[in-house]
């Protein structure tokens, strides 16, 4: 990072507990050094033994990237980085409105047979990304399952997730593979409003929907990350993870670039 983007990235962090009073061991190590090394191996797509030498040993740095995981810190961490984006684009940093959608990845030998499936339609085996983006393309909610989950049956607990942390979201735009029950489930348990966008059968070729094109824009900037190339990990929060730090590179660097 930059010094520029270490001062976003520094103000976002949370703040460990020994410093507000909470006990527990002060660290011993660089925050910056930490969060470098994270970042550089979400971006290379390396594994974590092969962490350089310029950085700390790879076990604290996994040490660090396990903690943070397990206690929620990477979802706090990203959180922030989003309600300032938000709020320097001139937006609320509580959003009303989403767009869900999923993508299917293919999974590395090391993701066991319990968290992996087939996707008859992509013809792909290995994991489905379900995510929930704003009117920005930033990130909302994400899940990971097996690509052999539908897309209704992921988007009900997906949905839940969003409406239990974001409750002021009314509206959320989806694409055909959204309809039917989960619809009517939106609407009268979760208070929101489900709009299938749908693909007109008159045109042919590509053609730019409306919303739609924003969740893809957002799969596209996390495909930047070549450890999202396809699925290495052994667990879903552990998927689900590497995902926010992906986003949290794209925010802080746009902050960085905006404080110029």
């Amino acid at each position: 990072m930059s010094d520029a983007e270490w001062a976003v990235v520094r103000d976002a962090m949370p703040v460990p507990g020994w410093l507000e009073g909470r006990g527990g061991q002060p660290e011993s190590y660089c925050h910056r050094q930490m969060v470098d090394a994270v970042r550089y191996l979400v971006a290379g797509g390396i594994t974590w033994r092969a962490m350089p030498a310029d950085f700390p040993a790879w076990d604290r740095v996994y040490a660090f990237f396990r903690r943070w995981r397990d206690k929620d810190l990477t979802a706090e961490f990203h959180d922030r980085l989003r309600d300032r984006v938000r709020q320097v684009a001139g937006r609320d940093a509580e959003p009303t409105a989403g767009i869900i959608d999923a993508q299917s990845v293919k999974a590395a030998a090391s993701v066991p047979a319990a968290t992996r499936g087939f996707d008859g339609g992509k013809k792909i085996n290995g994991r489905k990304r379900h995510i929930v983006v704003d009117t920005l393309g930033l990130l909302l909610a994400v899940m990971v399952t097996a690509a052999s989950v539908t897309d209704r049956d992921a988007g009900q607990t997906l949905l839940a997730r969003l409406r239990e942390r974001h409750w002021h979201i009314t509206r959320v735009w989806a694409d055909g593979g959204y309809t039917g029950r989960l619809v009517d489930l939106a609407r009268s348990v979760l208070h929101v409003a489900l709009t299938v966008v749908r693909r007109s059968d008159d045109t042919s070729g590509f053609t730019v929907l409306p919303k739609r094109w924003l969740v893809e824009r957002t799969f596209a900037w996390l495909m930047h990350s070549r450890r999202l190339a396809r699925d290495y990990e052994t667990r879903t929060d552990t998927s689900e993870a590497v995902i926010k730090w992906a986003m949290s590179t794209v925010m802080s660097r746009r902050l960085a670039r905006r404080a110029r």
